[in-house]
């Protein structure tokens, strides 16, 4: 005969309303003591609930977000050092919004890899990391030079290697020129030759991260394609240059 399996207790719902984070934490002061399913389980069910705990629990997390977006920004200050220190709050507290919004959104693709927090300050980090190089490049005019091709080091590198080294870097130029489009040339001129951050290059062209990288994914398959056709075959995760 088996035996009736186990069953674990928990507190019963307040009010008779469900289960949810905010009376997990009254519970139990030590979260930690939670799974990262359970952790996830109630994160999530408290964010889709009623108003109460949901706006405690979105009080919590916006709290999580900005410690995260300030960490990020100061480990950036040196891009922001024409900033006063209200300012660079002011970007933390805005990326913290952001981010909140974006997980919001996103909640249906959280798998369960990580802590629902972990997860959730990646966002913050992201948010904070554009934001910042944005406010970098404000008021800067982007000039897209597409003949800023980089110098190739010579030290260490016997006279076979340096022509070798100067044929591909010819092969790679006139596949450029040749093999893509004026748009694809733009973006990998800005991205690969000129060191722009592509969410500021996507900010000024009025497009999309992922318009970009898609372009960017193309223009490096053109140019594998043509490099090869030289005789100069490139190993695909050689990145060709750009942001990735």
């Amino acid at each position: 005969m088996l035996d009736a399996p186990t069953r674990v207790a928990t507190p019963p719902p307040a009010h008779g309303l469900p289960y949810d984070y905010a009376r997990w934490v009254a519970f139990t002061s030590d979260r930690s003591a939670l799974s990262s399913a359970e952790d996830a389980r109630i994160w999530i069910s408290t964010l889709r609930g009623p108003a109460g705990p949901r706006d405690q629990a979105l009080s919590e997390l916006h709290a999580l977000l900005l410690r995260a977006a300030r960490f990020e920004l100061g480990r950036r200050r040196g891009q922001l050092a024409h900033l006063a220190a209200s300012d660079v709050d002011d970007l933390a507290v805005q990326a913290a919004d952001d981010a909140l919004m974006a997980i919001l959104r996103k909640l249906d693709t959280f798998r369960g890899t990580s802590r629902f927090t972990t997860w959730a300050y990646k966002f913050a980090l992201l948010e904070a990391g554009v934001k910042a190089r944005r406010r970098a490049w404000h008021g800067r005019e982007i000039v897209i030079d597409d003949q800023a091709w980089p110098e190739l080091p010579s030290t260490g590198r016997s006279a076979q290697e340096r022509l070798e080294d100067g044929e591909l870097l010819a092969a790679l130029r006139a596949a450029v020129n040749g093999s893509l489009t004026p748009h694809q040339r733009e973006v990998f001129s800005a991205l690969a030759l000129n060191g722009i951050p592509i969410d500021v290059l996507a900010e000024r062209l009025g497009t999309t991260r992922g318009a970009l990288y898609k372009t960017l994914h193309d223009a490096r398959r053109k140019l594998r394609a043509a490099l090869d056709a030289a005789g100069y075959p490139i190993d695909h995760d050689s990145g060709l240059g750009g942001e990735t």
